[in-house]
């Protein structure tokens, strides 16, 4: 990738996240329970993107969890917290400094955007039940999430010549095909377990739309 893009997904990267440090709900952590699991999110996942495999160098791919974290948290607190688990994974050496705002536009920024994207068409097209919002969301959103992440990444690293289309689409982009079940499995059970013990932590859900009279 040349200079000129990296200089561009800087920029991009710092109105982005200007924007959600404008727009993010900073009330809700003053609650020490929220702040905790909005700050044990990031760590968890820090790990959990640590945890990564890879196919060639700069082919690598993992978990993303973005689905949980949007949903739980809203966009702009789930994109700043994405954004400082690539911080988290950049400083361990996992991965490129000069990178980082590119990697925080593709793993943070295109995750949680897809992600609350689904969410809302879902919320407009589907009825708000507890099992649309689980297997729908939660699952179905999770799964689909990846594969785009997946995909845009492909496109990137074709674009920039770092390897060829045809290998890449062939060697690289089924891994997330095959990643997306993993990530729909976790991220459902989590928005299970969360919205059945814990719906506090969960600000899309909403007991008097998902569960009364249902």
């Amino acid at each position: 990738m040349g200079e000129g893009w990296y200089w561009a997904a800087w920029i991009a990267w710092v109105l982005f996240f200007a924007h959600s440090l404008w727009r993010a709900p900073w009330g809700r952590l003053k609650d020490s329970e929220q702040l905790n699991v909005w700050l044990g999110m990031i760590v968890l996942l820090t790990v959990v993107w640590s945890l990564k495999a890879g196919v060639k160098p700069g082919l690598s791919f993992h978990l993303l969890g973005a689905t949980v974290f949007t949903l739980s948290f809203g966009p702009h607190l789930a994109f700043i917290g994405l954004s400082l688990v690539t911080l988290g994974i950049t400083l361990n050496g996992a991965a490129g400094p000069i990178a980082y705002a590119a990697n925080a536009l593709l793993l943070a920024g295109l995750s949680v955007g897809l992600s609350q994207l689904f969410c809302r068409f879902v919320s407009a097209a589907l009825p708000r039940h507890f099992f649309v919002y689980i297997f729908v969301n939660g699952f179905l959103g999770a799964a689909l999430t990846i594969i785009g992440v997946g995909f845009a990444a492909t496109c990137l690293l074709a674009m920039v010549g770092a390897y060829e289309w045809g290998y890449l689409i062939s060697e690289y982009f089924p891994y997330f095909l095959l990643l997306a079940f993993s990530e729909a499995w976790l991220s459902g059970m989590m928005m299970t377990l969360f919205v059945i013990y814990r719906p506090q932590w969960v600000v899309s859900f909403n007991d008097s739309s998902y569960l009364a009279g249902k």
